[in-house]
């Protein structure tokens, strides 16, 4: 075991106050403008794009710097075809009485159903794995620490770069996600977490109309 290494703090940069609230203002304008979108455009997506976003999202904060994640990018057709079909069968399931009704209530407000078409239409399909303990080259198993909340913050980050990259995305959680491990050839000790849809909406894309709580009904400052 060795002890912690350190280095001086140099990446940071420290704005004036009035600074501060406009940057901060500016970029919850900008990410107010995000929407989650189900209705796709085929129009090709520059691969370097996703890898930027991708080495963002490499940059979250994790437990004990073990970093429990992995992206696998899919633009391959047939592999987005298996990836639907795959999906589409337990989202049959879940829309056909494996949810609650209270749930398919909530649901019924956004319009969503059994159909996936845009796993084949977007042009990536980044399916995002947390990895549960680490396999190192002796045969030996490491424990990784705070995955769910490591890879959710991840997540985060890799949905905001998408954003600000131009891109919409879509959070997809087909129930179980097993498929996606033996699809994309991952191993036993990572587990699908979502699977994020990104590309450009269609042109004739449409959104349900929603509002967000306003602050004082998500913040309380004490």
């Amino acid at each position: 075991m060795t002890g912690p290494r350190f280095h001086p703090l140099e990446s940071w940069v420290e704005y004036a106050p009035a600074e501060m609230e406009r940057r901060a203002a500016e970029f919850r304008r900008e990410i107010a403008r995000r929407r989650t979108v189900r209705d796709f455009s085929s129009r090709p997506v520059p691969r370097p794009v996703i890898e930027e976003c991708i080495r963002a999202a490499g940059t979250a904060p994790n437990g004990a710097n073990h970093q429990p994640w992995h992206f696998v990018a899919v633009t391959e057709p047939e592999v987005r075809a298996r990836i639907r079909v795959a999906a589409e069968e337990e989202e049959r399931a879940f829309y056909g009485g494996g949810a609650p009704q209270e749930w398919l209530d909530a649901l019924a407000e956004l319009g969503t159903d059994e159909h996936k078409p845009f796993l084949e239409t977007a042009p990536f399909l980044i399916v995002i794995f947390a990895e549960r303990y680490q396999e190192l080259p002796d045969g030996r198993r490491v424990k990784n620490y705070y995955v769910q909340e490591s890879v959710g913050i991840a997540t985060g980050i890799l949905i905001t770069a998408l954003h600000h990259a131009g891109l919409a995305t879509l959070t997809h959680t087909p129930s179980p996600m097993g498929f996606l491990n033996e699809i994309l050839g991952r191993p036993p000790n990572e587990r699908p977490f979502l699977i994020l849809v990104a590309g450009y909406p269609a042109g004739d894309a449409r959104v349900p109309r929603i509002t967000k709580k306003p602050l004082d009904d998500i913040a309380t400052f004490l």
